[in-house]
């Protein structure tokens, strides 16, 4: 068990040893994520007025009022941007990192980490890239390899559907310090997707944004990230998706 701490914590940001085992369970994680972060700040098939008014003029908005409205501003995304702040805790340890992430339909994404270290994770729909410049190491892998259908958050399905995804979905408003106004549903796996993960929150604005997502795994680490700044189908580059390594990378197949 101590191995697999050190392996863990090191490709979490933390000192430790390496293995190809820990950079799957990071991408694997990463992904999981990245999907949902995409999947749930989706655009507005409502406009934003609509969607704010439709829970706003209900100061006790409905759980289906929220669950019908995430789901409609989902659907006419096409590309996105935003800031984020990724917490990871495991094993009494926390890592907070930041960066900019960018999204496009096709299983496109683009996550820029700044800090504490520079770090890119980059897929093109078919290829997923982790390249640590400081390392000088580059870690490649099929994105076939993570369409594991256990994995609960496809990126940019047509038809997104909370109760298609979890088993349940419920008020968690308690479970978050969320800000005042916002609503925290509770996701539940469905039968067979336990080993995944165990249960997801997610803070919904009035507006019907998803602001905080926190995903909770069973080896009882916690991913927690806060989605700021974020911008709805904006021109992004198709470079942007594509990935060279520097000469002199090190190139990891897993």
């Amino acid at each position: 068990m101590a191995g697999r701490a050190g392996d863990e914590t090191r490709h979490s940001g933390f000192k430790g040893p390496d293995s190809g085992g820990a950079i799957r369970l990071f991408i694997r994680k990463l992904v999981t994520l990245a999907t949902l972060g995409i999947v749930l700040s989706g655009s507005a098939a409502w406009s934003a007025e609509r969607a704010s008014d439709a829970v706003a003029e209900r100061p006790s908005a409905s759980l289906d009022d929220v669950v019908r409205g995430v789901e409609s501003r989902y659907r006419a995304i096409r590309t996105l941007r935003l800031t984020f702040t990724q917490t990871y805790q495991w094993g009494g340890r926390t890592r907070v990192e930041s960066g900019t992430a960018y999204f496009a339909r096709g299983g496109m994404m683009r996550w820029d980490y700044r800090e504490p270290q520079s770090k890119l994770v980059v897929s093109d729909g078919k290829r997923l890239w982790l390249y640590v410049p400081g390392e000088k190491q580059a870690t490649r892998s099929s994105m076939k390899a993570h369409e594991d259908e256990r994995i609960p958050f496809p990126l940019l399905v047509s038809h997104f559907d909370l109760r298609r995804i979890f088993s349940k979905v419920e008020f968690a408003d308690q479970a978050l310090k969320a800000d005042s106004g916002d609503h925290v549903l509770e996701g539940t796996p469905r039968q067979g997707y336990q080993d995944e993960y165990e249960r997801v929150l997610m803070e919904v604005t009035p507006a019907l944004d998803i602001r905080r997502l926190v995903v909770f795994y069973p080896d009882r680490s916690v991913m927690d990230f806060k989605f700021d700044d974020v911008e709805r189908n904006p021109a992004l580059a198709s470079g942007l998706f594509t990935f060279s390594p520097p000469a002199g990378t090190e190139i990891i197949d897993q």
